[in-house]
């Protein structure tokens, strides 16, 4: 029987089966047209009747289609393409490779394995050269099998093979009995008939395109004596019991470079003194950038040499297609086109695999489930699926915290096929999508920030839902990336993804405060500052301008702080405005301007409403701190003890602790110092739970002089209490550095060392000098002159310490537009 005349065959019943079902819709229908052209002339009752003959004539015909093609599918099943083409009983049917370059030591390898074991499995993702690997080894050691080496493909055709197909076609390659039907006796006794017809005999069978195990577990164990089976296939191999697996990842770059020349050698219509693409470094970017795949690399080769195509001018379209912002059109390139199609991996996925691995190429970090699910906008139990599918296929891999991202090395090629098969509506959509759920989530752990009280230089925890440092912690990378666009990249983006971009440089900018991340956080408001819309929007420009001003103030320079807080106040609306206003306030009381201080403080109190309990909580902390500053403490304690009770109903610990630390100078300056003690403990053991090492160190400070002054008994506390704020301080020359040291001094000097107490009292007033505050400056000096007097007050050097809801107030607030 010629090759030709089993494939008529099978299309014989098919045919029949259509005709079948044609003649019978085309009869029912011819009788139904009949039968109204003749209602007229027949009675109601024979109309009838012709109707029901009419439908029963569709029916059968459709029913007849049924079962001809239900016998053919059976008929087909029972003999597989692969035992229709299969060559003579015993004829070996191992190809021959070509054009096989590369990976020697994975080829050694596999030879090796198939001297000692006798079942090898080469697994790896689809369309990284297991097979060719595999069927060169195979070739290599064709002298150690003289009975035979046969190939059978287990996809051929497009579909996956069952286990009674391959066992199927085997057996007409090797002249046993095929198995009666696909139940698990009879493939056991036609793989036992196999074994026996193997078992002896040096044969060597490899089995290419092994999808799934259950396809070849029949043959499992092999014949133990000198028969050899050769696996290719997934990876979930490795799991077969007596099958030793040797793993194969995509080709170095050397590898991948080679294969791209020697498929451009050979390519039919090659281009004489071409330059040889293992010296020209676009190659290589060029294989990187195609994720070493060699299948496409081969292809790219080919019709590089056969068009005549530069090197790096393929390399510049293959860029700009990555490069490009999602959002912006590029046309596709004919290299792009070629990469993309010849990617058989991503085309063997499905199609709701490979749109969710498309979408996670825009983010260059690793994204968690619920990312995910709102980047995709799909159910989270359908993610799951989904990403169990791509880690199978090696197209992500898993990243602490259960998060998931694209494999770095095929994160160009995600790229490529993002822009080809996505137009820029839908990647503008998905890139909203994945803003606006960032931005909520760190909205609402930004809000917790305030009483979390977890310090900021910890270890990542898993319970994020509980803990906004973890979850800020664990999402940094995503959010800076998203936050910090390329240069140009804000100036474009859409209009859907601006004003959720800058909702989240908000709340990010808000624990980049807390967690004293400085230059991050100065480099967010410097990006928003330099897109369109802050010249366009007064409100945006000026919170950024407000966050730099709390910024520089927190870095010690007063001067550049009361710029940027007078730009802010000039551009706020009413809310900012009232912040703006008593940041400045708080800056100009650092200067000593009290008066514009207070005046400052009090327009902010007047543009808070009457619903922001927080806004007013911090403006009576710096009210307290400006009246204590001016020596009004009877009116400075009105101030801070109305702060204490707002900020502890509230629950933030930080506001609280900061008007304790304060509260600790009134009573002292007062004479109660049984107060004063009760406040600076209550503050320290408030910033046990706190992350703010500033406001630490200023309670510290304020409790060691209250401490030193009402108890000079307890002047060793009181030196452990300063020691310990100085050591809290960053060591730039600040007012507070200098009224540490002093104290510093002042302890040295009760406990009787009087060589350390004037070395502290000249390292204060050399700082005081530089951070310009001439009361510390003469009262060090002073000490130095004429020493220290145990009863002499301290309260008028312990500066007031700055109240910590300087940014917390701004970062909690809703952002305009």
């Amino acid at each position: 029987m010629s090759g030709q005349e089993p494939a008529r065959r099978s299309r014989r019943p098919r045919r029949l089966s259509l005709l079948l079902a044609v003649g019978g819709v085309v009869g029912g229908t011819v009788s139904a047209v009949l039968g109204n052209v003749t209602g007229n002339l027949l009675s109601e009752l024979s109309v009838a009747q012709l109707g029901s003959a009419s439908a029963g004539v569709i029916v059968l015909g459709l029913v007849a289609a049924v079962v001809v093609e239900w016998r053919r599918q059976r008929q087909q099943a029972a003999t597989p393409d692969d035992a229709e083409a299969a060559p003579a009983v015993g004829a070996p049917t191992l190809p021959w490779p070509a054009g096989f370059t590369g990976r020697a030591g994975h080829v050694d390898a596999i030879i090796d394995l198939l001297q000692k074991e006798h079942a090898v499995a080469v697994v790896g993702r689809r369309a990284v050269g297991t097979s060719a690997c595999a069927i060169q080894a195979a070739n290599l050691c064709r002298e150690d099998f003289p009975d035979g080496q046969f190939y059978l493909d287990l996809r051929r055709g497009g579909r996956p093979h069952s286990a009674r197909q391959v066992l199927t076609a085997l057996a007409r390659i090797l002249g046993t009995r095929p198995p009666a039907s696909g139940r698990a006796d009879a493939l056991a006794d036609a793989a036992d008939e196999l074994s026996g017809q193997l078992d002896g005999r040096e044969i060597l069978v490899v089995l290419d395109n092994v999808d799934d195990p259950a396809q070849v577990r029949p043959l499992l164990p092999p014949t133990a004596r000198a028969c050899r089976l050769l696996l290719v296939g997934t990876p979930a191999l490795d799991a077969l019991e007596g099958v030793v697996a040797h793993g194969l990842a995509e080709p170095d770059a050397d590898d991948a470079v080679e294969l791209f020349a020697a498929a451009g050698a050979a390519a039919p219509v090659a281009r004489p003194h071409r330059p040889d693409p293992r010296t020209d470094p676009a190659v290589r970017a060029l294989v990187e950038l195609c994720g070493r795949q060699p299948r496409t690399v081969a292809e790219l080769g080919r019709r590089t040499a056969q068009h005549g195509w530069r090197h790096a001018d393929v390399l510049d379209a293959l860029r700009r297609t990555v490069d490009t912002p999602p959002h912006q059109h590029v046309a596709a390139s004919p290299a792009t086109l070629l990469v993309t199609g010849r990617d058989t991996a991503y085309h063997a996925l499905g199609g709701e695999a490979r749109r969710l691995w498309r979408l996670m190429s825009l983010s260059p970090v690793p994204l968690d489930r619920p990312t995910i699910a709102a980047l995709a906008g799909r159910r989270p139990d359908r993610v799951a699926v989904l990403l169990h599918e791509l880690a199978a296929g090696g197209f992500v891999t898993g990243a602490p915290g259960d998060r998931y991202e694209v494999r770095p090395l095929l994160a160009p090629y995600a790229r490529m096929h993002l822009r080809d098969a996505e137009p820029a509506r839908r990647r503008v959509a998905a890139q909203a999508r994945l803003t606006r759920h960032l931005a909520r989530r760190a909205e609402r752990h930004a809000a917790s920030l305030v009483v979390a009280g977890s310090p900021p230089d910890r270890e990542p925890a898993l319970a994020l839902d509980d803990d906004p440092y973890g979850w800020f912690d664990l999402h940094q990378e995503l959010l800076l990336a998203v936050v910090k666009v390329p240069a140009g990249a804000a100036e474009t983006l859409p209009r859907r993804v601006r004003r959720w971009w800058f909702r989240l440089a908000v709340a990010l900018c808000g624990w980049l405060a807390h967690a004293e991340r400085l230059g991050e956080w100065e480099e967010v408001c410097r990006t928003v500052l330099a897109t369109p819309t802050a010249d366009d929007r007064p409100e945006i420009a000026g919170w950024a301008h407000n966050e730099l001003g709390v910024l520089r103030r927190r870095r010690g320079d007063a001067q550049g702080a009361a710029t940027a807080l007078s730009l802010a106040v000039a551009e706020r609306g009413r809310r900012g405005t009232a912040q703006a206003r008593m940041n400045l306030g708080l800056v100009l009381l650092d200067l000593g301007q009290l008066d514009d201080a207070v005046e400052h403080l009090e327009l902010s109190r007047r543009h808070r409403s009457g619903a922001d309990r927080a806004g007013h909580a911090l403006t009576d902390l710096g009210m307290g701190a400006a009246r204590l500053a001016r020596g009004e403490l009877e009116t400075a304690h009105h101030h801070l003890v109305r702060a204490a009770n707002a900020f502890r109903a509230l629950g933030d610990a930080r506001g609280y602790a900061a008007a304790l630390t304060n509260l600790v100078l009134v009573h002292a300056g007062l004479g109660e110092h049984l107060d004063a003690a009760q406040s600076w403990r209550a503050a320290l053991r408030e910033y046990e739970s706190v992350a703010d090492p500033t406001n630490r160190a200023a309670a510290l400070l304020n409790a060691g002089a209250a401490l030193l002054a009402s108890a000079p008994g307890q002047a060793r506390q009181a030196y452990e209490m300063l020691a310990e704020s100085r050591r809290l301080r960053d060591g730039r020359p600040t007012a507070g550095l200098g009224r540490t040291l002093l104290h510093l001094g002042d302890a040295a000097a009760a406990l009787g060392d009087t060589a350390e107490a004037r070395r502290h009292w000249a390292d204060a007033a050399t700082v005081c000098e530089e951070a310009r505050d001439a009361d510390g400056q003469a009262a060090a000096d002073a000490r130095l002159v004429g020493g220290f007097a145990p009863a002499e007050e301290p309260g008028g050097y312990a500066p007031a310490a700055p109240p910590p809801g300087d940014h917390a107030d701004t970062s909690t607030s809703t952002p305009p537009g």
